[in-house]
Protein backbone atom coordinates (compact mmCIF):
# COMPACT_ATOMS: atom_id res chain seq x y z
CA UNK A 1 0.00 0.00 0.00
CA UNK A 2 1.14 3.56 -0.70
CA UNK A 3 0.16 6.40 1.74
CA UNK A 4 0.17 10.38 0.25
CA UNK A 5 0.26 13.02 3.00
CA UNK A 6 -0.63 16.66 2.04
CA UNK A 7 0.17 19.79 3.98
CA UNK A 8 0.13 23.30 3.73
CA UNK A 9 -3.38 24.37 2.69
CA UNK A 10 -4.97 27.37 4.05
CA UNK A 11 -6.36 30.87 3.55
CA UNK A 12 -4.27 33.46 1.48
CA UNK A 13 -5.42 36.74 0.16
CA UNK A 14 -5.92 37.55 -3.43
CA UNK A 15 -1.83 38.00 -4.66
CA UNK A 16 -0.52 35.99 -2.13
CA UNK A 17 1.64 32.91 -1.92
CA UNK A 18 1.27 29.41 -0.70
CA UNK A 19 3.29 26.27 -0.71
CA UNK A 20 2.05 22.64 -0.75
CA UNK A 21 3.78 19.39 0.05
CA UNK A 22 3.09 16.31 -0.35
CA UNK A 23 5.13 12.79 1.44
CA UNK A 24 4.74 9.09 0.03
CA UNK A 25 5.14 6.48 1.85
CA UNK A 26 4.31 2.71 2.01
CA UNK A 27 5.42 0.02 -0.01
CA UNK A 28 7.17 2.08 -3.08
CA UNK A 29 9.57 0.66 -5.51
CA UNK A 30 9.14 4.04 -8.16
CA UNK A 31 6.78 6.95 -8.30
CA UNK A 32 6.94 7.48 -11.87
CA UNK A 33 4.59 11.04 -11.97
CA UNK A 34 3.85 13.39 -8.23
CA UNK A 35 1.64 16.22 -9.16
CA UNK A 36 -1.01 17.90 -7.80
CA UNK A 37 -4.92 18.12 -9.16
CA UNK A 38 -7.51 20.32 -7.72
CA UNK A 39 -11.61 20.29 -7.37
CA UNK A 40 -13.61 23.40 -6.94
CA UNK A 41 -17.26 23.36 -5.73
CA UNK A 42 -19.80 22.20 -8.22
CA UNK A 43 -16.63 21.45 -11.05
CA UNK A 44 -14.85 18.64 -12.46
CA UNK A 45 -10.90 17.57 -11.00
CA UNK A 46 -8.53 19.05 -12.83
CA UNK A 47 -4.70 18.60 -13.37
CA UNK A 48 -3.22 21.45 -12.07
CA UNK A 49 0.70 20.15 -12.07
CA UNK A 50 2.94 17.04 -12.74
CA UNK A 51 6.35 15.70 -12.57
CA UNK A 52 8.28 13.24 -14.08
CA UNK A 53 11.10 11.08 -12.08
CA UNK A 54 13.22 12.91 -14.82
CA UNK A 55 12.16 15.73 -13.87
CA UNK A 56 9.48 17.23 -17.35
CA UNK A 57 6.34 19.17 -16.00
CA UNK A 58 3.25 19.69 -17.40
CA UNK A 59 1.06 22.51 -16.17
CA UNK A 60 -2.36 23.58 -16.43
CA UNK A 61 -2.70 26.73 -18.80
CA UNK A 62 -4.04 28.67 -15.65
CA UNK A 63 -1.34 28.38 -13.42
CA UNK A 64 1.30 28.50 -15.56
CA UNK A 65 3.81 31.46 -14.65
CA UNK A 66 2.38 31.55 -11.39
CA UNK A 67 2.41 27.74 -9.83
CA UNK A 68 5.89 25.60 -9.56
CA UNK A 69 5.97 22.24 -9.14
CA UNK A 70 8.59 20.49 -7.91
CA UNK A 71 9.94 16.93 -6.40
CA UNK A 72 12.60 15.31 -4.18
CA UNK A 73 13.04 11.97 -5.41
CA UNK A 74 14.64 11.28 -2.53
CA UNK A 75 11.87 11.79 0.07
CA UNK A 76 9.26 10.50 -2.58
CA UNK A 77 7.55 14.22 -1.60
CA UNK A 78 6.06 16.62 -4.00
CA UNK A 79 5.74 20.33 -3.84
CA UNK A 80 3.33 23.05 -5.39
CA UNK A 81 4.83 26.81 -4.74
CA UNK A 82 1.60 28.90 -6.13
CA UNK A 83 2.49 32.13 -5.87
CA UNK A 84 -0.01 35.40 -7.66
CA UNK A 85 -3.07 33.19 -6.00
CA UNK A 86 -6.47 34.39 -7.44
CA UNK A 87 -10.23 33.87 -6.11
CA UNK A 88 -10.55 31.14 -8.81
CA UNK A 89 -7.29 29.09 -7.23
CA UNK A 90 -10.04 28.29 -4.26
CA UNK A 91 -10.27 24.15 -4.23
CA UNK A 92 -9.89 21.37 -2.36
CA UNK A 93 -5.81 20.31 -3.99
CA UNK A 94 -5.39 16.46 -4.14
CA UNK A 95 -1.57 15.21 -4.31
CA UNK A 96 -1.45 12.14 -7.09
CA UNK A 97 1.11 9.74 -7.41
CA UNK A 98 1.45 6.93 -10.14
CA UNK A 99 3.62 4.36 -8.28
CA UNK A 100 4.88 0.66 -8.87
CA UNK A 101 5.29 -0.72 -5.73
CA UNK A 102 8.15 -3.23 -4.88
CA UNK A 103 5.70 -6.42 -5.43
CA UNK A 104 5.79 -4.39 -9.24
CA UNK A 105 2.20 -3.30 -9.30
CA UNK A 106 1.20 -0.16 -10.78
CA UNK A 107 -1.81 2.07 -9.56
CA UNK A 108 -2.69 5.46 -9.36
CA UNK A 109 -2.56 6.99 -5.82
CA UNK A 110 -4.10 10.25 -4.08
CA UNK A 111 -4.47 12.00 -1.12
CA UNK A 112 -7.04 12.89 1.09
CA UNK A 113 -7.22 16.49 -0.17
CA UNK A 114 -6.01 20.15 1.39
CA UNK A 115 -8.01 23.16 1.23
CA UNK A 116 -6.65 26.23 0.10
CA UNK A 117 -9.46 29.56 -0.39
CA UNK A 118 -7.71 32.74 -1.37
CA UNK A 119 -10.46 35.56 -0.42
CA UNK A 120 -9.98 38.96 1.28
Amino acid sequence: QVQLVESGGGLVQPGGSLRLSCAASGSIFVIYIMGWYRQAPGKQRELVATITDGGSKNYADSVKGRFTCSRDNARNTVYLQMNSLKPEDTAVYYCYAYVKTVSRVTFDSWGQGTQVTVSS
